[in-house]
């Protein structure tokens, strides 16, 4: 048995390090989830979490 050499790492670049946080780009983000966070608050309802008052 022989053992191939271990592909070359390297790493990539960190997007959230590269692109500045602006104010436009967290509000389109926001936006951007909408959907994501409707569809996780029907699930928790419907496993029985507790309502917020």
């Amino acid at each position: 048995m022989t053992q191939n050499a271990p592909e070359e790492r390297r790493l990539r670049e960190n997007q959230i390090i590269t692109e500045p946080a602006t104010v436009d780009h967290c509000q389109a983000d926001y936006r951007r989830g909408a959907a994501d966070r409707a569809t996780a608050h029907k699930k928790m309802r419907r496993a029985g979490a507790p309502r917020r008052s």
